[in-house]
């Protein structure tokens, strides 16, 4: 039971992350109203996809991850994987 559990939260981050992602993509628009592209969005785009999994970076006792688990998780989750 304990391991579809954890399946199910990993699958849930994983399609979360992707999901985010096309969000981040959407919301990379200049103030001009136009696409941002190279340096520009790059640079939105790693603070959009931290942004978003900042906020998942949580144990499974529900609170915060700090330290290396945080940092192993934030890198995970801003790859997509």
């Amino acid at each position: 039971m304990k391991r579809i559990v954890v399946a199910a939260v990993v699958s849930m981050l994983a399609m979360g992350t992707a999901l985010a992602q096309d969000a981040c993509e959407t919301k990379a628009v200049g103030k001009d109203g136009k696409a941002l592209s190279g340096a520009a969005k790059t640079s939105f785009m790693k603070k959009c996809m931290a942004d978003a999994c900042s906020t998942k970076a949580v144990g499974s006792d529900g609170k915060p991850l700090h330290g290396a688990a945080k940092t192993s998780f934030m890198k995970k989750c801003e790859k997509g994987a």
